[in-house]
């Protein structure tokens, strides 16, 4: 069964890739990654570790950090926290085109995703190991790309034109709510209003419907109420919901 699921979770992924891999934008962007194809090794070592159905909640963010997934291809994935808590280690290619001041260095990064590291941090405080979490919580990136202006600059996808955005919407929509049907959690989670918004309209007239929705604070640093005790916030959020969670094995 473990073996089913990890695979329904490489076709999701490599089904997505396929079809935004095949979508084209324009200025401002001057440069699109997509880990599920030049990480792809690392991304599906974390869909056969810790995909499981029945989790208790699925939870959805907006698209890589380019110090996060951009590097690793794991969801909210701060190098350190990929390499040393989770136990990812494969190499990650380089992607065909590259913004000279975002290169792509896989684990070998040295800058540090905030959010990455607050999720995963808690994740590790929280349940001690990732195969004790990925009992009760999965991650999923509702977009898998990561759009950089010329300047360098990254440009989140409800930033996108209509006419990208669209379609870009559509072959995401799709992943989540098959990643929903196979996993069967509880609740479907997005860790921000994008992505709760995101999930809401996907799941909205499927058969996965019936999942109850939530939202989690989003812990970028960017937020004034995130650097306020982010994790803190978000296990109210979580009881709130009606999710306990296990006394911290460290803090």
């Amino acid at each position: 069964m473990r073996l089913n699921v990890a695979m329904d979770l490489v076709r999701i992924s490599r089904a997505l890739q396929r079809r935004v891999s095949a979508l084209s934008f324009d200025d401002p962007v001057a440069c699109v990654y997509d880990p599920l194809d030049y990480a792809r090794d690392n991304h599906e070592a974390y869909l056969h570790r810790f995909g499981r159905v029945g989790v208790e909640a699925l939870l959805v963010g907006m698209n890589p950090g380019p110090f996060g997934m951009v590097q690793t291809g794991v969801p909210f994935g701060e190098v350190a926290a990929v390499r040393e808590f989770l136990g990812i280690t494969g190499p990650v290619r380089r992607p065909a085109r590259e913004h000279a001041k975002r290169p792509v260095l896989g684990l070998e990064c040295k800058r540090s995703e905030v959010s990455g590291r607050r999720i995963w941090d808690w994740a590790r405080e929280r349940f001690g190991n990732p195969e004790a979490f990925s009992e009760r919580f999965f991650l999923w990136n509702y977009c898998p790309l990561a759009f950089v202006e010329e300047s360098g600059r990254n440009r989140t996808p409800d930033k996108l034109p209509p006419h990208e955005r669209e379609p870009l919407f559509a072959a995401c929509d799709e992943a989540l709510v098959r990643a929903v049907l196979h996993l069967k959690p509880r609740y479907v989670i997005g860790i921000g209003a994008f992505a709760r918004d995101r999930a809401r309209n996907a799941l909205a007239g499927t058969a996965a419907e019936h999942v109850q929705l939530g939202t989690l604070l989003h812990p970028s640093p960017a937020s004034p109420l995130a650097n306020r005790g982010w994790a803190a916030q978000a296990e109210q959020q979580l009881a709130e919901l009606g999710i306990a969670l296990p006394t911290p094995s460290k803090r």
